[in-house]
């Protein structure tokens, strides 16, 4: 039995409900691994334990909390684990394993934001845990860090032996339902929890707490942060995609208490910690996260039209329809190559003094990101292009990651090291400070910033425009896919993309360019980033039919191209510039996917 042949009514999609012949099966199929389960489910509680006893006891010798923390960090610890055993004793091997792999999707993300403790505790933001009442330099770890990290790590292991019923699941379930409208709110809310990770969490009126956003923040937790962000909306597309409802609510609902558990001690901190305020950042990760748990107890599978659905409102719910997500798409590309402009163009520095500012050369390889961006979005909103636009748009906002992190490293590498005035922070000294010197952010970082959270949104509504289109598709099952021939360049494509990312475009004298196998650093996040949107779509190729798989390659191109621009756009601002291996890597590579792009649309086959 598959999705698509259960009646509407039935209480669970892609899960054994108990005391039918499938909950039997599962009980006693090898498949079913209930040992596997059982044994996540005892890992996770473990874990659970863990981070409870971690915040009972002191992480910083010497230090405590900045309020009476420990109450509420134990509920937030302790209450996924009650979840994922309720689902277990309630005999929903799905629903288990989707709690399970949310809750630890997102556990590397929280091992670094505690081990920034073990870095250097001064540096940490965590005011749940420890906020200094003077000025420390390495602060000694206490012993409530370690069971914070063992928590970590065994929910990392729990999700091990989770994975197998996972899949159990998905192929017990069969297909996808096509109309998936409803749960699409899922990635939306992840991407906006993601866009709340990299803000600062909590405002500070304490010269020992400065808040920052995760830009800003130390390495460890800074990188802590990042992964969060990425994989809180990769979490829940993947539980989207999962044909199981009950492994794609218990995603839902793993990643939204995962989230909570970051999100809602900085709420509380701002709210009763003295000289510390609610920031939109803690704010936004929290109403994600309790989205995602509400989202978790609606319908996932949408009947059709024509049949009844009676109890289940959310059964009977609808997005809007394929002009509006198109028009969002279109909108927020335009949008988000506007902002990169006027990123580009605004000052990126200021001087907080008679000093002269320096210019930003990575500005102009955000302006020719935001053509690259704007073009195809144009077209995206002509019925009869949109299609094949809405792939291309897919693409290019990775142009804005690779050149919009080039213009933040800049600015932060100028801008960490800035003075700072402790009468900011009501702190006296006895004797007055000279003038403040440095440079702080311009107004181009704050456009930067905007435009990389549009470009974000823009791509996540074009992905969901291509549901929609699919689903709304009137072609028979049978649909053409590309050719296999296609593989051939789609590889070669694939290799000179990794090549042309880790290798300078240009060399300069005096001038270090970031890569991904040496001198890793903020702008390295740009070209990661790009890299994994353009292999991602190359993977895609082989399922896809001709004019998708087409429109990705062709903004796949378009990436490598804006890769290669690096030479003319930023290299002419460096004397002595010359071309680099990844200059000639970016051109071949966007020379063979635009190849592949032509052989897809001309060798299209069946599919079986």
């Amino acid at each position: 039995m598959t999705s698509r042949s259960r009646h509407p009514g039935d209480e669970t999609t892609g899960q054994a409900v108990p005391g039918t012949a499938s909950a039997e099966l599962l009980r006693s199929e090898p498949g079913a691994r209930p040992r596997a389960l059982l044994l996540s489910a005892g890992l996770v509680s473990a874990g659970a334990v863990a981070l409870a006893a971690g915040a009972l006891m002191p992480v910083v010798r010497g230090g405590s909390p900045g309020f009476t923390a420990a109450p509420l960090l134990v509920v937030l610890a302790l209450a996924p684990a009650a979840a994922v055993l309720y689902a277990l004793v309630s005999g929903r091997p799905g629903l288990t394993a989707g709690l399970v792999l949310g809750l630890t999707a997102l556990a590397p993300g929280r091992l670094l934001l505690d081990l920034q403790l073990l870095a250097d505790g001064s540096l940490a933001a965590r005011p749940e845990l420890f906020l200094a009442d003077r000025l420390l330099a390495m602060p000694q770890t206490g012993p409530g860090l370690w069971p914070l990290v063992a928590g970590h790590l065994l929910t990392l292991a729990a999700g091990a032996f989770a994975a197998g019923t996972a899949r159990d699941e998905a192929e017990l379930a069969g297909e996808l339902d096509g109309r998936r409208r409803w749960r699409l709110l899922g990635p939306v809310l992840g991407v906006a929890g993601g866009v709340g990770l990299l803000l600062a969490q909590f405002g500070s009126g304490n010269a020992y707490l400065l808040a920052k956003n995760a830009f800003e923040g130390p390495t460890v937790a800074m990188a802590g942060y990042l992964l969060l962000a990425a994989l809180l909306p990769l979490t829940v597309l993947v539980a989207v995609s999962s044909p199981s409802a009950g492994v794609g609510k218990g995603g839902f609902a793993g990643a939204g208490l995962a989230a909570l558990a970051v999100g809602v001690p900085p709420v509380v901190a701002g709210l009763v910690v003295d000289r510390l305020s609610v920031a939109p950042g803690s704010v936004v990760v929290t109403i994600a996260g309790l989205a995602l748990v509400g989202l978790a107890f609606t319908r996932f599978d949408v009947a059709e039209a024509d049949e009844a659905v009676t109890g289940d409102l959310a059964g009977e719910a609808r997005l809007p329809g394929l002009f509006w997500w198109r028009l969002a798409t279109g909108g927020l590309a335009l949008l988000a190559a506007g902002a990169a402009a006027a990123g580009a163009l605004a000052p990126v520095l200021k001087a907080n003094g008679p000093t002269p500012v320096p210019e930003t050369p990575a500005r102009w390889l955000l302006l020719g990101a935001a053509v690259v961006l704007a073009v195809p979005a144009l077209f995206v909103f002509l019925p009869r292009l949109s299609a094949f636009a809405r792939g291309v748009v897919a693409a290019t906002w990775a142009g804005v990651v690779l050149a919009g992190a080039a213009v933040l490293s800049a600015a932060l590498s100028v801008t960490e090291d800035k003075a700072v005035d402790p009468a900011l922070f009501g702190v006296d000294l006895p004797v007055p400070l000279p003038d403040k010197v440095g440079y702080s952010a311009g107004a181009g970082v704050t456009w930067t910033f905007i435009a990389l959270v549009l470009a974000a949104l823009a791509a996540l509504a074009a992905v969901i425009t291509g549901v929609v289109e699919r689903d709304d598709s009137e072609e028979e099952t049978d649909e053409t896919r590309v050719s296999g021939t296609v593989l051939t360049p789609v590889v070669a494509a694939a290799v000179l993309a990794i090549a042309a990312f880790g290798t300078p475009v240009f060399g300069a004298p005096g001038y270090t360019a970031p890569g991904l196998w040496s001198n890793f650093g903020a702008a390295s996040w740009g070209l990661l980033g790009a890299l994994a949107v353009v292999l991602g779509l190359y993977a895609l190729v082989p399922r896809s039919r001709p004019v998708a798989a087409a429109s990705a390659l062709a903004g796949a191109a378009l990436v490598l191209g804006l890769r290669a621009a690096e030479l003319p756009l930023v290299g002419s601002e460096y004397d002595g510039s010359s071309a680099g291996v990844g200059f000639w890597l970016a051109l071949g590579g966007a020379v063979v996917t635009l190849v592949a792009a032509g052989m897809a649309v001309a060798g299209s086959r069946r599919a079986g």
